[in-house]
């Protein structure tokens, strides 16, 4: 097999005619081209026709989210008990018994000043919480579930600022609870905060929270984000009595509750 001589682009090369060999390569790369971009439209039909997962799922799954504070059960978000396999300190189970679920609501009162601030940006649609004790009442926890008016690339903002600033870190920037008479948490105010914790979700418009404290009324001097509460070796009263795996726990397992409805889709809750 031999293969022809290059063509050149120097003073010895003489220019090739427009025809020839040249015509039937251009028609060639011409029906592959034309080729191809059928082949591209035939796969992007076909994926449609399908429903594989894109962009249009992601957003009805974001919508989905949107809506579920109006069509799913007050139970389902926060169920009347909560196991928490593993999440106590080192590694021991948790069991939160609910006592109390507020009116659902606007965000009014419900966070300190700067914190509502730093929340301004996605809006408040609905405010859900509820609040629960662990099994031997010692300890009470507020979790909050914020659905925004946000779109997803203002949340992804707002979990890009609180992640790069440490937002969720600011003892400035606690949630408050939810006390409610006659329950274990009916002392459960603004200095008895002791751990939180602060999630802005990206694939959904709402911000999870939770915030934990003693039950018998005590004031927290030195509240500690829940984050830093559960580190190895911490020895603040928070770290010591567990309070930061209370609040990262229960918030925890509400989010789960939350993505398991919106998985569902709005069939389930009809």
């Amino acid at each position: 097999m031999s293969f022809g001589e290059p063509e050149g682009y120097d003073a010895l090369a003489r220019p090739r005619p427009l025809g020839g060999r040249l015509r039937p390569r251009l028609g060639a790369v011409a029906a592959c081209l034309v080729l191809g971009l059928g082949l591209i439209g035939g796969a992007v039909t076909g994926s449609w026709l399908a429903g594989e997962p894109g962009a249009d799922q992601s957003r009805s799954s974001f919508e989905t989210a949107g809506g579920i504070w109006h069509s799913v059960p007050v139970d389902e978000l926060f169920p009347p008990s909560v196991e928490g396999r593993g999440a106590g300190p080192g590694g021991s189970d948790r069991t939160w018994t609910r006592v109390a679920v507020a009116p659902d609501s606007g965000c009014q009162g419900a966070f300190d000043p700067l914190l509502r601030e730093a929340l301004a940006p996605v809006g408040c649609e609905r405010l859900l919480r509820a609040t629960y004790t662990d099994a031997t009442q010692s300890f009470v926890t507020t979790v909050g579930l914020m659905f925004t008016k946000a779109d997803a690339p203002a949340m992804r903002a707002l979990a890009q600022r609180f992640d790069g600033e440490k937002l969720a870190l600011r003892t400035d920037l606690m949630p408050r609870p939810y006390a409610a008479k006659d329950t274990a948490a009916a002392r459960f105010g603004d200095p008895q905060r002791a751990s939180w914790t602060v999630s802005v979700l990206t694939d959904a418009p709402v911000v999870v929270y939770s915030v934990s404290g003693w039950a018998d009324g005590r004031s927290v001097d030195t509240p500690q984000p829940a984050e830093e509460a559960m580190r190895s070796g911490a020895t603040t009263p928070p770290a010591q009595a567990g309070l930061g795996n209370e609040a990262k726990g229960l918030a925890d397992r509400v989010e789960r509750a939350l993505r398991k409805d919106v998985s569902a889709g709005p069939e389930a809750s009809s």
